[in-house]
């Protein structure tokens, strides 16, 4: 009889490996997760950060565009056509920020990817589903 190859181990050797191995998974599906999450995290924090610059220079908005409505009220050319430019500008930076905003949050939204690792291990433990083909 041939001597069992590195490949060939025993029943009991294979059982007695069994609880390290799922130590082991467990540690890197937290450690995982914990990536994850940091990610998601920061780019929630970044977006958020965006939308109060945009609600800030937002407010600046509001004084001209009420200092555009005297203006043009007291018909004075010059002026409140410089108010309404100026109100443009603002408008159009508060768009650019709450358009990179929206980007940061679904950036951070997309599904956990550990989730899924997770049933797909414990589909392998169990036996069912196809699980990578092992």
């Amino acid at each position: 009889m041939a001597a069992p190859l590195n490949d060939d181990r025993s029943l009991f050797t294979l059982v007695g490996e069994l609880p390290d191995q799922i130590q082991a998974l467990v540690k890197a599906e937290i450690d995982q997760i914990k990536a994850e999450l940091s990610y998601k995290a920061k780019h929630f924090g970044i977006g958020a950060g965006l939308v109060i610059a945009a609600a800030f220079v937002g407010i600046f908005l509001l004084g001209t565009l009420i200092a555009t409505g005297i203006l043009a009220l007291s018909l004075v050319m010059p002026g409140w056509a410089a108010a309404l430019t100026v109100s443009g500008i603002l408008l159009l930076i508060i768009a650019i920020l709450v358009g990179i905003a929206l980007a940061s949050f679904r950036r951070g939204s997309e599904p956990l990817e550990t989730i899924e690792s997770v049933r797909q291990d414990i589909d392998a433990i169990t036996g069912r589903g196809d699980y990578g083909g092992y």
